[in-house]
């Protein structure tokens, strides 16, 4: 299993047990999400990628892993993923530049075996 695929699953694992505590908190984000990734105006795949511009920035391995996963996933090819990585350097600086060394892996991770042609 790829680095980014054991993040996404150590994720899932360490948050069962608050979650069996909370489940109404989880229940009002995993709706939210739903509602905020919906096709739109935008499209779930941009709105994805809009995510892992966000996410380099904040460098936050686990929302690399699970938005990068999720615009694959949404049909997300290398160019965009390439020029979403470049907008978030720009807006992140030095620090996003080394987190999206991190995007970029995780892209190759999750795009293997998958259509990352350009949609």
């Amino acid at each position: 299993m790829g680095k980014y695929k054991e993040i996404l699953k150590s994720l899932n694992a360490g948050t069962a047990g608050v979650r069996s505590h909370i489940p109404g908190v989880y229940e009002g984000f995993g709706n939210m999400y739903r509602a905020a990734y919906a096709d739109g105006e935008l499209s779930a795949k941009v709105k994805e990628l809009m995510a892992v511009g966000i996410a380099v920035r904040e460098g936050c391995d686990g929302c690399i892993a699970s938005h990068v996963r999720s615009a694959v996933r949404k049909g997300a090819n290398a160019q965009e993923m390439a020029e979403t990585i470049g907008v978030a350097i720009q807006m992140g600086g030095g620090p996003a530049s080394i987190y999206a060394s991190h995007a970029w892996d995780a892209f190759q991770e999750f795009s293997e075996g998958a259509s990352a042609q350009p949609s």
